[in-house]
């Protein structure tokens, strides 16, 4: 073999092995012992949007903006690696100055030798943002869930409290019971499960008819127009009101009634401005602390709705006041 065939050789052999670098999906860098950058792969470049001239040969904690360095990330590779052959999935949470903050998952592995003498790093990045997002959301759905399971059962409770038991039979109360139980069913069922558009008037009616056929005053209003999503938003919110109501509020009491009302704003845009108002129940007084029900109104209201809510707890009686931009209005 003469010189140039063990260049080829050896060509050959470099551009296979960083041919098998950039085939890996996420960003990978190899260090030398000094935390030097041998070699990236594409996928490094393509993330944090820097070149292979700015990169190659580079001290780690000088890449881009000094952007990686990171005392985490100067922990893990000063103190935890040098005692350990590999660390596998370290989060370092950053502000990269191309890419804006992110959660990085890093893993250090010491290259393989046969001889145990190799000292260069291997460092995988995965960027996990999304994946912590999708965490953090599902933890919310889930405490939602737990939430909304607990204001069922409570509400299920308060209308057989509620359903009157004196001078009548077994089987009368159990029609009565049933019949307002299935109604909330019904509303639950509907309020999730709504398809297509549907008036405020009747979405109103439908939703809060169950919980108190003769203390829930819903006034004539504008005709307005609802979207799926606005009226699933919308319908939480009212059990959530509703709810409050049985357990504390207006509703909780023989003469406590609630009137919802509302009126359509011109300004730029079209909105929707909606009264709840209760009276009739017991004395309010405003909450230590924002609890769970309070935060699932303010976070339907101004995410999902777009729009703000003043929740004042008037000794007479709480009056929640939902202002929220519309699509369409006739």
């Amino acid at each position: 073999m003469n010189l140039e065939d063990l260049y080829r050789l050896l060509r050959n052999g470099h551009v296979e092995a960083q041919g098998i670098v950039d085939t890996v999906p996420d960003p990978l860098l190899v260090l030398d012992q000094n935390l030097y950058v041998r070699t990236a792969s594409r996928a490094f470049f393509t993330t944090f949007k820097v070149t292979r001239d700015e990169t190659i040969g580079q001290h780690l904690y000088e890449l881009g903006n000094q952007q990686w360095d990171i005392p985490e990330l100067r922990r893990l590779l000063e103190e935890v690696i040098p005692k350990s052959t590999a660390v596998v999935d370290y989060e370092v949470e950053h502000d990269f100055p191309s890419i804006g903050r992110r959660t990085m998952l890093v893993s250090a592995h010491r290259l393989f030798h046969p001889d145990s003498i190799s000292r260069s790093l291997l460092l995988s990045i995965v960027d996990a943002t999304e994946r912590r997002q999708h965490e953090a959301e599902k933890d919310v759905l889930l405490g939602e869930l737990r939430h909304r399971m607990k204001n069922l059962l409570g509400l299920v409770q308060a209308i057989a409290r509620q359903t009157t038991a004196a001078g009548h039979s077994g089987e009368e109360y159990r029609d009565a019971f049933l019949g307002r139980f299935n109604a909330l069913v019904q509303a639950h069922d509907a309020a999730y499960s709504q398809v297509g558009e549907a008036d405020l008037q009747e979405v109103l009616q439908r939703t809060l008819e169950p919980y108190s056929p003769t203390g829930v005053l819903v006034e004539p209003g504008p005709t307005v127009s609802l979207t799926s999503g606005q009226i699933m938003s919308l319908s939480l919110i009212l059990h959530e009101l509703a709810t409050n109501g049985i357990k504390y509020g207006a509703l909780s009491t023989p003469t406590g009634q609630i009137r919802v009302h509302w009126e359509v704003e011109e300004a730029s845009a079209p909105s929707l401005r909606l009264v709840w108002q209760e009276s009739g129940g017991p004395p309010v007084a405003p909450p230590v602390s924002s609890g769970f029900g309070t935060q699932l109104i303010e976070f339907a209201v101004s995410r999902e709705l777009g729009g703000r809510v003043e929740l004042n707890y008037a000794p007479a009686g709480l009056v929640v006041e939902i202002v929220a931009p519309l699509g369409s209005v006739s």
